[in-house]
């Protein structure tokens, strides 16, 4: 599996601090077609590197040393910097909820595979471009979170009742709203209306 074809590679900053699984890593990604603009051993070095490169996609181990990744994802999405997959070696539900309370876009338990990660990227960056556009038309912080959860349960109903991806479903939404000149609040709230809450 290979990353998917553009113009530029997709540019990614790795941290983990495990010096062998961090060379993996690299290795691996470079494989698939994305170009790794940074590597750190540490979540505050992830965050400095974010801020230097301004990557497409950072990928972040959750224990790691000077300050752990929880605390960096938390940095990095608050700021709107990039999107993080988050890599961890537990797979304790308590964990992968702190990180994507703290603004993970998505996560891959250790060890696994290039296919575990290709798909992880593609669908956080998908992620994060969907936030920054709705970011783009909510200002207000509270109206921002409330859109954001109707427009991902419009999306849940999207997928199951057309049988679509969610970034299909999240271009549907975008799309109506472009071209009934509605907010994508409106349609996610048509779109619930219409069909049904998801379960």
């Amino acid at each position: 599996m290979t990353a998917p074809e553009t113009t530029q590679a997709m540019r990614i900053v790795v941290a983990e601090d495990e010096t062998i699984i961090r060379l993996d890593i690299v290795e691996t990604l470079t494989a698939q077609g994305y170009e790794v603009v940074g590597v750190a051993d540490n979540g505050q070095r992830a965050v400095e590197m974010v801020h230097e490169l301004a990557p497409d996609v950072v990928l972040m181990d959750i224990s790691m040393p000077v300050m752990d990744g929880i605390s960096a994802t938390r940095q990095i999405s608050e700021q709107s910097l990039a999107p993080v997959v988050i890599l961890t070696a537990f797979s304790q539900r308590d964990l992968i909820d702190q990180a994507t309370q703290a603004g993970a876009m998505s996560y891959i338990v250790k060890p696994f595979s290039e296919t575990d990660l290709v798909p992880a990227i593609e669908l956080a960056k998908a992620r994060y471009e969907q936030l920054v556009a709705l970011e783009a038309e909510v200002s207000d912080l509270s109206t921002r979170f409330e859109t954001r959860k109707m427009v991902d349960q419009a999306k849940t109903l999207l997928m199951h009742k057309l049988e679509i991806t969610e970034p299909e479903a999240f271009r549907w939404i975008q799309k109506t709203s472009m071209d009934r000149r509605l907010t994508m609040k409106d349609v996610a709230q048509t779109v619930l209306e219409q069909l049904g809450n998801p379960s």
